[in-house]
């Protein structure tokens, strides 16, 4: 597992307040592995819980009919490099 950055920690810890994951530590999150299948196991429900979290916390909104969704969404390292490129300052 590679070490997560300051943002990845961040939206780590997002991710697991947002979705209510009582058994999973944000830490320990690997930043590289993916978030749906067989990696968290997330689903599409997840993903819209998640996309409004972002919302609210970074200012920008995440589409549905983004075709970059399948990238953004891949890890949490893609993730964050995404909000971080996308937030309101």
């Amino acid at each position: 597992m590679s070490a997560q950055s300051p943002a990845e920690a961040a939206l780590a810890q997002l991710l697991v307040d947002s979705l209510n994951l009582e058994d999973v530590v944000p830490a320990e999150i690997d930043p590289e592995a993916p978030l749906f299948g067989e990696g968290l196991g997330l689903d599409s429900i997840d993903a819209l819980e998640l996309a409004l979290a972002i919302s609210k916390e970074h200012g920008f909104q995440l589409r549905s009919d983004n075709e970059d969704n399948r990238r953004v969404f891949a890890s949490l390292r893609s993730l964050s490099a995404h909000v971080e490129q996308n937030k309101a300052s």
